[in-house]
């Protein structure tokens, strides 16, 4: 049966949609009440997909009445789902939307396609009266104010409210001082409830609260001193946030305003101003953990280690307590403020951090400020969180404090071989090398920068790629020779010289994989840190493993690799002092004298000069750079200065 334009769809085809629909809505509950632990992103993808196919079906039929309360809610609820999977809510216009509403006026026989968004919804409203429009329409509106207000047009986003309020003067007359016309409006708005047939994955209700706390961080005060606070205008920015706080706004966002005093004077080198707003933050919602993300952050740059530890166990306590909280059906906002109010600093300061990233901080800096006890547990703690699955528990965006995980595999073992328990070092190494093994090429050539050309040519996005490809062999590489090099340092100090000369040979074996072509001055700035620690880990490597050679009396050999070791890193302390003890067991005494006398009356050499320019290494290799200090510098002096007394001779002579 041929179906006419314009006609209602057939009943059963009309509630196969509805049960497909409630289907997908019933899959999300589903999905919320799973807990917080189970990763959403992937499920709101795939219910986005399903509410797209839904509303492909719906609008291959021409548009109906009948058909549109569903069709409106299926619309409503794709879009909510769309910018919920999206880093931002305005790639893009509102077509989608537009497409809708030009639906509607098809079904009244009428046509609006040379007519703007605004005017559209204005003739929509004016001709769609139908009582069972008028809900779907409102909650479509909301979706159109939050991607207005998202692109900055606040304008047309007061203009729409007008509209679905059904009055011009509404947000005027209920204006209130502090208030402004749009928070007016949003407030006085009063949305629809949920139709019981019809399921909403975010209801109109929940998208209001959204809308009306970025409103209150968007508008006035409060927005423009998030501006001077990104522009760098640090005392203008107080001022303008200390003004918004006296505002209207919700608990929610005054706690947010406060965060954001507290980060602004951390920045303009008031650490206790800071701590006082980070506090008045907690006092107006104790759930804004942020503010004491940022508290832990001012007390470690006031050097306060015990307080910033104590900050991170509590804020740490705070969010696990979230995740093991008994599953509920409480909703989860697919569309929130930080989606609207879509400012790179202000995503940054209210970041909500995951437990993970709180424990591995808590790990780091026990390990930095050598409580290896807690570190262990810390570490362990949190490499057993990523057993649980790493996509679920720790975020890998730009934002996260986790470096790569084999450098939080290596601190880890840095961790444990201070704490004794070597061998689990060694195991926790062994796991780094097999999962980079596979990595890394046979031979890496690691070239000089090449002049840049004025225009860029064709295969500039190819050279960017291989560099990129590069820059992350040489990582792999680096992860794998550290893996040796504390499994070295590890045999060593368990007295098994044979089994640290092996581990150390392996490591200075992957480094020769590395073929650096000409001097290195002129090394991409991307790839020099890595040659820098590949560079500190071949000397590392070259003294743990002339130490060993000397323990078993292997005079010779270990002459050997400590000269290697000074041709790479010139008047290195370390290195010196070794050469010098080597050539004393070689009974080459006159000569040990010299190089003595010359080391001793240099100033400190190159390793010297670069921590004294602030350039640092890996946290992972601190342990080893102390493991590679000469212990006997003391009765190696005195040795000489004996000699030389004896002799009375100038050993430079």
């Amino acid at each position: 049966m041929k179906r006419q334009r314009g006609a209602a769809p057939e009943p059963g085809c009309l509630q196969a949609w509805a049960n497909e629909s409630q289907a997908l809505a019933g899959r999300w509950r589903a999905a919320q009440c799973s807990g917080p632990g189970r990763a959403l992103s992937l499920e709101v993808r795939e219910q986005r997909d399903g509410f797209r196919e839904l509303l492909l079906k719906m609008r291959g039929l021409p548009a109906a009445l009948p058909a549109f309360p569903l069709e409106l809610t299926v619309l409503y609820n794709y879009l909510v789902f769309t910018m919920g999977a999206s880093d931002s809510a305005i790639e893009g216009e509102a077509e989608e939307i537009r497409q809708g509403l030009l639906r509607v006026l098809e079904a009244f026989g009428t046509c609006g396609q040379d007519l703007s968004t605004e005017e559209l919804w204005q003739k929509v409203l004016q001709e769609a009266t139908a009582e069972e429009l008028q809900a779907p329409l409102q909650q479509l509106g909301a979706l159109q104010a939050a991607w207005w207000l998202a692109a900055g047009r606040l304008g047309s986003t007061v203009g729409l409210l007008r509209l679905l309020s059904n009055t011009e003067d509404l947000g005027r007359a209920h204006c209130s001082e502090g208030e402004n016309e749009l928070l007016s409006l949003l407030k006085a708005w009063e949305v629809p409830a949920d139709a019981s047939s019809l399921s909403l994955v975010q209801s109109a209700k929940e998208l209001k609260e959204v809308l009306c706390t970025s409103a209150a961080f968007l508008q006035g005060l409060c927005g423009a001193g998030l501006q001077e606070l990104e522009a760098g205008n640090f005392p203008t920015a107080l001022s303008l946030l200390q003004e918004a706080t006296r505002g209207f706004c919700s608990r929610r966002v005054l706690a947010q305003i406060y965060t954001c005093l507290g980060c602004c004077a951390q920045r303009m080198g008031k650490p206790q101003t800071a701590l006082q707003h980070l506090k008045q933050a907690f006092q107006v919602d104790f759930q804004c953990l942020p503010a004491l993300s940022h508290t832990a952050a001012v007390f470690h740059e006031l050097g306060e280690t015990e307080a910033e530890l104590q900050a991170l166990t509590l804020l740490y306590e705070a969010l696990d307590e979230n995740l093991a909280a008994p599953a509920s059906c409480s909703s989860y906002f697919l569309i929130q403020t930080e989606l609207l109010v879509h400012t790179p600093l202000l995503a940054s300061l209210l970041r909500r951090r995951h437990p993970s990233e709180v424990k591995y901080l808590l790990a780091q800096r026990c390990l930095q400020e050598g409580r290896v006890a807690d570190a262990v547990e810390h570490y362990l703690d949190f490499m057993a969180l990523l057993q649980q699955g790493l996509q679920q528990q720790v975020p890998l965006d730009g934002g996260s404090a986790l470096p790569r995980i084999p450098e939080v595999f290596l601190e880890a073992a840095s961790a444990l071989e201070q704490a004794g328990r070597h061998h689990d070092a060694i195991t926790v190494c062994e796991e780094v090398i097999n999962r980079t093994t596979n990595l890394i090429p046979r031979m890496l050539r690691v070239e000089e920068r090449l002049e840049q050309p004025e225009c860029p040519s064709p295969g500039a996005g190819l050279a960017d790629g291989l560099l990129s490809q590069k820059k992350e062999s040489l990582c792999c590489l680096t992860w794998r020779a550290a893996g040796y090099l504390h499994q070295g340092c590890a045999w060593a100090t368990l007295g098994e010289s044979k089994e640290a000369i092996t581990q150390f040979s392996r490591c200075l074996g992957d480094l020769l994989r590395v073929q650096l072509c000409g001097s290195g001055v002129g090394l991409t700035e991307t790839l020099l840190p890595e040659v820098e620690v590949l560079q500190k880990i071949r000397l590392l490597a070259l003294i743990g493993r002339g130490a060993q050679f000397l323990e078993l009396g292997k005079h010779k050999e270990a002459l050997l690799d400590f000269q290697h070791g000074l041709q790479i890193s010139p008047g290195d302390p370390a290195a010196a002092s070794y050469l010098v003890q080597a050539l004393w067991k070689l009974n080459r005494k006159q000569e040990a004298a010299a190089h003595w006398q010359k080391f001793s009356q240099s100033p400190a050499g190159e390793d010297g000069q670069q921590e004294g320019q602030g350039r640092r290494f890996p946290l992972y290799l601190v342990w080893c750079l102390k493991q590679a200090m000469f212990p006997h510098s003391e009765s190696l002096a005195r040795s000489i200065q004996d000699y030389l007394g004896t002799t009375n001779q100038d050993p430079l002579c």
